[in-house]
């Protein structure tokens, strides 16, 4: 009886979790991404294995972080922690922002694949109530409970993975069979620091999303344990994945093909495999960028019910339902969702992809650097025990931080540090408005 009570109260065991890391990570990025870095060729080698690399270093820090803190809300959990309310707050705040952004670009994505298969859902103002009525979908999924949603997210995930496998396995095929003269000729003189910093910012889009297994810690199984493994296990399948499956895209097509690509995936199988593939291309598009904006719909709810458990936020987000889901932040955040894309409905689909991703991208870099001092700071109050190797894994993600920051730009930069200022009034609003309420 009691298991079966905490496995109702908890839902999510490993697989959920790590379907949840990788199906978050793996959106739509992965199938635009080679025609950005083609004209870079082995410059991008390098590039995703730096982002991977500091990827992994940030996903050790969450792990750890996870261990010492397994509750709800992960970056805004372990921020409180180290640095009190207002800092926990302003990183939750503008995460938050960065999630329901975030997830319009995603849904955005997802309809742009689908108009490739059914034209009308381009037109204007169809793709946005077909937006809309995704983004809902999806709300009313996670309302029905984290189970549910968390089922939908591995069967989504695996979907998912099926045909980038398939592109690694066709790839070595090829390689088998004709050798590695398909491959591009590996030029030393052609490497360069510049190359190499522009692909390790192009890749890191692809890369975000490697904490959400934090934020519902709440609803995790065995957290300490099962939110460490999902988000290191996730984080390097994903990253895996990533270089293998784009490497063999840049790499294996001439480059004027891939960099004036709309579906460079597309073109890799139809030129290899003799078929005509941009349907299925474009249907698995949809089915990645779907996948996704199921994981971060879930979290965009999970952390603002966890602040308002811990009173930082209006009471109304943290009420559950009989089921133990945060219906009311769910509704709250998707409203704010819908408006973001209703606002943006007069953009064309590729300008406002390009602005929802600099803004959340801005928001997630400055959340990556504050966790990682977060955890410079619980070292040394003893919160958190680690090793001396971490430290050095530790100090490798927040120079990692600082500089994907910097390489983002200073248009990113000003963007994070806006949302992060613009959180602390209403910080204060909140905090004068319990104040009054407990004097009554």
């Amino acid at each position: 009886m009691r298991q079966d009570t905490a496995a109702t109260a908890r839902p999510m065991g490993f697989w959920m979790a790590l379907a949840l890391v990788m199906g978050s990570m793996i959106g739509s990025g992965v199938f635009l991404l080679p025609a950005s870095l083609a004209p870079l060729g082995w410059n991008s080698v390098i590039g995703w294995a730096i982002t991977v690399s500091g990827a992994l270093c940030v996903a050790s820090v969450f792990g750890a972080l996870s261990k010492a803190l397994p509750k709800a809300g992960g970056p805004y959990a372990y921020t409180k922690a180290a640095f009190g309310d207002g800092a926990g707050f302003a990183i939750a705040w503008a995460y938050w922002i960065s999630m329901w952004v975030g997830n319009a670009a995603i849904a955005t994505a997802a309809v742009s694949y689908l108009s490739q298969l059914f034209p009308v859902v381009g037109t204007h103002g169809v793709s946005a109530a077909v937006t809309i009525s995704i983004v809902w979908a999806f709300t009313l999924i996670n309302i029905r409970g984290t189970k549910l949603a968390g089922q939908v997210q591995v069967i989504w995930t695996i979907a998912k993975l099926l045909p980038l496998i398939a592109v690694i396995g066709l790839a070595a095929y090829v390689l088998a069979i004709q050798g590695t003269g398909v491959v591009r000729s590996f030029d030393l003189t052609d490497i360069s620091a510049a190359s190499i910093s522009t692909a390790t910012i192009l890749t890191l889009w692809a890369m975000l999303g490697l904490e959400l297994a934090t934020v519902p810690a709440d609803k995790v199984q065995d957290p300490e344990r099962t939110i460490n493994r999902a988000t290191l296990f996730g984080t390097a399948g994903a990253g895996g994945i990533y270089i293998l499956v784009c490497s063999a895209v840049v790499l294996m097509l001439p480059v004027a093909i891939t960099s004036a690509s709309a579906a460079p995936f597309a073109d890799f199988v139809s030129i290899y495999a003799g078929t005509n593939a941009g349907t299925a291309i474009a249907a698995i598009g949809a089915i990645s960028a779907l996948g996704a904006l199921n994981g971060w719909i879930m979290c965009q709810a999970e952390l603002p019910a966890a602040l308002a458990r811990d009173g930082l936020f209006p009471a109304f987000m943290g009420k559950a339902a009989t089921n133990g889901t945060p219906r009311n932040a769910h509704l709250f955040s998707t409203s704010l969702l819908t408006l973001v894309i209703l606002m943006n409905s007069s953009r064309t689909m590729a300008s406002m992809f390009e602005f929802l991703i600099l803004l959340t991208t801005a928001i997630v870099l400055v959340m990556y650097f504050g966790c990682a001092a977060a955890a410079f700071r619980l070292i040394q109050t003893g919160i958190l025990k680690v090793s001396a190797g971490f430290k050095l894994i530790l100090l490798l993600a927040a120079i990692y931080s600082c500089w994907t920051i910097y390489g983002a730009g200073s248009e990113a930069l000003v963007w994070g540090i806006a949302l992060l200022l613009a959180g602390f009034p209403v910080f204060w609003l909140l905090r004068i408005a319990r104040g009054s309420k407990a004097a009554t």
